[in-house]
């Protein structure tokens, strides 16, 4: 017998973020999430995704013992067709899944949503989609990191692609390579042509930093068909969580005639 409950308590909260503990026990690349940060991101009080949008948890029992996770919100100034699933956790078995997939389809109608997407733990930074080819080495940060079995349990339900932006890329950094020695000689003849600055992130005035990540976030995507534009507290549920682990120097945003034309924030992968 599955059973599927919604959070009601301290405790059930407790278990619900604990969860994962259980399902990746045994994986050498799994690296756990900071649950302080959990706790705080799925408090309604506290958590910066509920200022804009609202959110139901679930948890899963099979004859009697915890089975799996599922998170359902919804975001304001997001699609208003769509329910996201979130903190999405299971044991091996289809049954399990497919109760909490029918659970989250019915919580999508009953807040007039007739689009299921996910994963996105709330944050649509945060362990963004399911992972179908994982390499030799952890997830980077923020990323999401699954068991395989994941995918096909997504798939037989009837999930599909959504987007083509959720790839995680790696490129060996070695300066004697020709292609870097290229790229460093482009670089150098752009700036002279084009008048090009770049300058590290000011620390000190990240209000307005957040402001011109906002900007450079969006532009480049609205055109994109169903892209749904940032809001600040997006930006801001991505970037200040981060500000005590970056080094601003690496933190690089690009601007011509003074206007900013993009960033590139490198972060410590602490993974």
């Amino acid at each position: 017998m599955i059973e599927i409950r919604q959070v009601q308590n301290r405790r059930e909260r407790h278990e619900f973020l604990v969860f994962p503990w259980q399902i990746n026990r045994t994986d050498p690349l799994w690296v756990p999430p900071l649950l302080r940060e959990r706790e705080k991101a799925t408090d309604p009080r506290r958590g910066l995704f509920f200022r804009g949008g609202y959110a139901d948890f679930f948890l899963a029992y099979r004859e009697g013992k915890l089975a799996g996770t599922i998170c359902c919100s919804h975001e304001y100034g997001g699609d208003p067709r769509e329910c996201t699933l979130g903190f999405f956790e299971c044991i091996e078995d289809y049954a399990v899944a497919e109760a909490m997939f029918q659970r989250a389809e019915t919580w999508a109608r009953a807040h007039e949503l007739d689009l299921i997407c996910g994963t996105y733990n709330l944050d649509r930074e945060d362990g963004r989609g399911i992972v179908i080819a994982r390499g030799d080495r952890p997830s980077p940060l923020l990323c999401g990191h699954n068991p395989p079995y994941y995918a096909g349990f997504f798939e037989k339900y009837g999930f599909g692609k959504r987007h083509d932006d959720g790839l995680a890329y790696a490129c060996p950094l070695d300066e004697s390579s020709p292609r870097f020695q290229r790229l460093y000689r482009l670089a150098v003849r752009v700036r002279q042509r084009k008048a090009f600055t770049v300058r590290a992130a000011n620390m000190q005035d990240v209000d307005n930093e957040i402001d011109r990540i906002l900007l450079l976030q969006n532009r480049p995507m609205e055109h994109l068909a169903g892209f749904v534009p940032y809001d600040r507290a997006a930006i801001e549920g991505m970037v200040l969580p981060l500000r005590e682990l970056a080094d601003p120097d690496l933190v690089l945003f690009a601007e011509a005639d003074g206007q900013s034309v993009g960033w590139l924030p490198a972060i410590p992968n602490l993974n």
